[in-house]
């Protein structure tokens, strides 16, 4: 945060008006059912970005990339697409409050932070968190949390062209120490639980492998898992608004009239979905094991029914299941690469890693970077 403020310093000749903090996110089960108006269990955690902001006197946005040193410059005016990347997930988020009629003016941006690039800890969700919380905060927007939750996912989807659902923006914004938020993606209803389970924590392990999700083919399964729930809405579940409101059997009962790759991605929305409510009971009778069997359930049907996985992540998830540390494994996030989440007895941690550290090189060749992490509150004002 202090290279942050310093860069910042370095380029305006004065301290930032002020610094926020917007955390990465964990999402502990519930895998691609967000944008089917299931549940999700998600977290923030303490990977974060970190935005020195002030205004300006005129519409122009200087935004400064820390980690990457790059800069854009543009005006609030003219939002076009920046054909760089990173500037894309701000410039959505001011054009969607241009949308709603808002009017902040112009900033000088300096972010950057630990959350690591493409390991699926959602840096985008941070970002568009952090540039909205700024301006909401700047120019005095009366912006609610939950609408700049809105607010960002829209500009993820319509300027960035990442068809995504809401819950990453969500855990960012509304995170809680110590504590998961199961979130009805359908209604935005949303409950704490804590996260109590003091013999064990939670690993992240990053493959290495970093796809951009925009170029592959998560909006394909959103597709294909949707055009089941057209066929279906043709049969006696007429009145059904998503897969979420179906059960297993009524999935079961109706598969003929599915192809086999679209009651595959048909499965496992219904089947995480129902994870996603025993993960809860999981966590009020302090079950380790019990939630660590969800965690492997939900591995196999991101690996095998919605066909998002890859070989490195499916080798990370097997190696854990002979180690009697390890309580459950899967693939976090949208897939194709990224992090594995890890279900590890606390004492046994450093043995863990070694193990899987020293198996993974041996097998990919891939140095894997690992991380313990907690569970921390969401975007705020340092």
């Amino acid at each position: 945060m202090n290279k942050i403020i310093h860069q910042f310093q370095q380029i305006t000749g004065a301290p930032p008006a002020l610094v926020i903090r917007a955390p990465g996110r964990i999402n502990l089960i519930g895998e691609h059912i967000d944008y089917h108006e299931g549940f999700v269990l998600p977290a923030a955690i303490d990977k974060a970005l970190y935005f020195a902001v002030s205004p300006r006197t005129d519409s122009r946005l200087e935004l400064y990339a820390h980690d990457l040193n790059e800069h854009y410059s543009g005006d609030i005016q003219h939002l076009i697409r920046s054909g760089m990347g990173w500037p894309d997930y701000l410039l959505g988020a001011v054009s969607e409050l241009l949308q709603d009629g808002y009017t902040p003016g112009g900033v000088n941006l300096v972010f950057g932070g630990d959350i690591p690039a493409g390991s699926g800890l959602s840096s985008s969700a941070a970002m568009e968190n952090g540039m909205l919380f700024a301006l909401n905060y700047l120019f005095e927007l009366g912006i609610s949390k939950l609408n700049m939750i809105r607010l960002a996912q829209r500009g993820e989807n319509n300027f960035v062209g990442m068809n995504c659902g809401i819950m990453d923006m969500f855990a960012s914004m509304m995170g809680r120490k110590n504590e998961v938020i199961r979130i009805d993606c359908r209604s935005l209803e949303y409950a704490y639980f804590p996260f109590n389970l003091p013999d064990h924590t939670l690993v992240l392990c990053n493959s290495g492998v970093k796809h951009a999700l925009v170029n592959s083919d998560y909006n394909t399964r959103r597709a294909e898992a949707e055009s089941g729930l057209h066929l279906l809405k043709g049969t006696a579940y007429a009145d059904i608004r998503s897969l979420r409101d179906l059960t297993p059997d009524m999935l079961f009962a109706e598969r003929n009239l599915l192809t086999p790759l679209v009651f595959k991605r048909c499965k496992h929305v219904v089947e995480e979905n129902e994870r996603v409510l025993l993960a809860c009971r999981a966590l009020e009778k302090g079950d380790a094991h019990w939630l660590g069997q969800l965690l492997y359930q939900s591995h196999e049907g991101l690996q095998h029914e919605y066909e998002v996985s890859c070989p490195e992540m499916d080798f990370l998830v097997d190696e854990t299941r002979s180690d009697d540390a390890v309580a459950g494994s899967r693939m976090m996030g949208g897939g194709f690469g990224g992090c594995t989440l890890n279900l590890v007895r606390k004492e046994s941690v450093p043995e863990f890693l070694t193990r899987l550290e020293q198996a993974y090189f041996q097998k990919f060749r891939i140095r894997l970077a690992s991380h313990e992490v907690r569970l921390t509150d969401g975007v705020g004002i340092i």
